[in-house]
């Protein structure tokens, strides 16, 4: 993939920032890095998060953990440019992303889960503190290979659950005229796997219009609401990884042992 450049000489600086930035506000070296490589982006118009306003003062300050899937193996795989375009967003807005390759990965239930693609999800999975998902739909609906990849983590791993609490935004490609079959499943997926699911989503229609040759996604309003979905989701991350756990605590689950949650959600005559 070609590397894309921006006069970057206009993006405000640590000396050039004027004093109702807050010091939360100021963007790393690698954020700057990041916005370099977005040419869609107006730089007068982008705002980095103000972190005091979303968390305490006592809140862990590193930078958001997010895990982009995607649904395609195609070469040219719009999935695969909608998750990259949307990883370039994300470490825009201060994150530290993963993006995890589908390809490799058995068929659920076809090896052992100690199969090394699987492993690899599974310790992305426990490490993210949020999650995007993009999938292409497929005869209406999200592909097998989307489906595959969340089938894999297990609701309960010893009785710790690896997706509980944590956010999720969703997005979908098509190449046919605009539908939601694949973002509205993939919601009904983020809540059995008990994540909180931002508001927005995205969508894009004709995907083959919307990318250059390069895998970069052009400039719409389909582009500005996959920005919006990153943003949102980087904004809910913040406000819920400290306090997830709290959040989705249950009288029910307080009764059971470890060992007896971990039997009851992951049970193998299903």
């Amino acid at each position: 993939m070609n590397a894309h450049t921006s006069d970057t000489s206009h993006l405000p600086t640590g000396d050039t920032m004027t004093n109702e930035l807050m010091p939360d506000k100021i963007m790393s070296d690698e954020m700057k890095a990041a916005l370099a490589d977005l040419p869609n982006i107006d730089a007068e118009h982008w705002r980095p998060l103000e972190i005091d306003r979303l968390v305490g003062p006592d809140a862990p300050r590193h930078a958001p953990r997010i895990l982009v899937l995607y649904g395609s193996l195609r070469e040219r795989s719009f999935s695969r440019f909608a998750a990259e375009e949307a990883a370039r967003l994300l470490r825009a807005f201060g994150a530290e992303v993963r993006l995890y390759s589908p390809a490799g990965l058995p068929l659920p239930d076809d090896c052992e889960a100690d199969h090394p693609k699987v492993q690899e999800l599974l310790e992305l999975a426990q490490w993210s503190e949020g999650m995007l998902w993009a999938s292409p739909e497929r005869h209406g609906a999200m592909t097998s290979i989307m489906k595959a990849q969340i089938d894999w983590i297990p609701l309960s791993l010893g009785g710790v659950r690896p997706t509980q609490g944590k956010t999720l935004a969703i997005l979908q490609v098509s190449g046919g005229s605009q539908s939601f079959n694949s973002v509205n499943q993939l919601r009904i997926l983020g809540r059995w796997m008990r994540m909180l699911t931002i508001p927005n989503q995205s969508s894009v229609p004709k995907a083959f219009n919307e990318f250059d040759e390069h895998g970069r996604m052009r400039m719409s309003p389909l582009y500005l609401r996959i920005v919006d979905v990153c943003e949102e989701l980087m904004k809910f991350t913040w406000m819920n990884r400290d306090r997830s756990a709290y959040l989705t605590e249950r009288y029910s689950e307080r009764v059971e042992s470890a060992e007896e949650v971990s039997r009851r959600v992951n049970q193998s005559t299903i």
